[in-house]
């Protein structure tokens, strides 16, 4: 069966001069214009394809490949506008429609949007919507607290960054546990931090509780034998500092240097920490 706004893989029936016709199953055949049939394939062979629906809503193909495809997220640039809505650069010969009723806030012509490529319930065309909310949380939360999990950052709000988790829920970053720059799109690789009471998802950069000391305290002893035995960081250093030296926050940081200094692998002063002879 033929999934429009996705890669298919179809069989080609005929060959002509313009082009070739794909076998769509039910949907019929499909055209795929000669410029784009990969050199000597002949009737039986197989081509892997975008579909999706032209402007006289007939289905072509293409072996182009889309930034995105339908049940997809991503961050894409408004190429222009129009009264009825904006069309967006999504790596395709055709741009990516984002109706007026599905922007977030009015899209700007320059300016790049985090969105969800769907299906129109009116013609199965593909279009985009920036409303986000409406995309996620769809389906049964089945983390467990420390789950790793793939992010993608879609809004910044007094509290911190909203990120996407998974491509199927919301999740939030709090702005006091990220030490690094975010930008919208931005995709990354995160932790389920808490499941709170009201099914609302706190993430975390790092993984939660002392799972993930042991490769932190690794980092920091083997920091410390390149820098000749010792650091002039502790757990008295700013947040910033520490995670620009080791990638994580002052919290986890000081349960790596705790786990360290209790196995008498460290020693900490008020100079820094240094690594002892063992």
């Amino acid at each position: 069966m033929v999934q429009i706004g996705k890669i298919n893989t179809l069989r080609i029936k005929t060959k002509q001069a313009y082009g070739v016709h794909l076998d769509g199953g039910a949907a019929g055949d499909i055209l795929l214009l000669t410029k784009e049939v990969p050199d000597a394939c002949q009737p039986g062979d197989t081509v892997e394809v975008f579909v999706y629906r032209d402007r006289e809503e007939h289905l072509r193909a293409t072996t182009q490949k889309p930034y995105a495809t339908v049940g997809q997220f991503a961050l894409l640039q408004v190429i222009t506008n129009s009264p009825s809505g904006a069309y967006l650069d999504w790596g395709m010969g055709i741009d990516l429609f984002v109706p007026k009723s599905e922007q977030q806030d009015t899209m700007r012509e320059g300016k790049s949007y985090v969105v969800f490529v769907f299906l129109s319930e009116k013609n199965n065309s593909i279009i985009a919507s920036s409303k986000l909310d409406k995309f996620l949380g769809l389906q049964p939360l089945n983390y467990k607290e420390g789950n790793a999990v793939d992010l993608i950052i879609f809004d910044k709000t007094d509290l911190g960054y909203k990120a996407v988790v998974n491509s199927a829920h919301a999740g939030m970053l709090y702005e006091n546990e990220v030490f690094q720059k975010l930008l919208p799109g931005q995709q990354l690789k995160g932790y389920i931090k808490k499941i709170r009471e009201d099914l609302k998802i706190d993430l975390s950069l790092q993984q939660p509780g002392y799972q993930g000391v042991d490769a932190v305290s690794q980092n920091i002893l083997e920091t410390i034998k390149e820098h000749g035995g010792s650091i002039p960081i502790t757990d008295k250093s700013l947040p910033e500092e520490i995670y620009s030296r080791f990638g994580v926050s002052k919290k986890v940081f000081k349960k790596a240097i705790g786990s360290l200094y209790k196995k008498r692998l460290i020693t900490i002063d008020s100079s820094g920490i240094t690594r002892t002879s063992r």
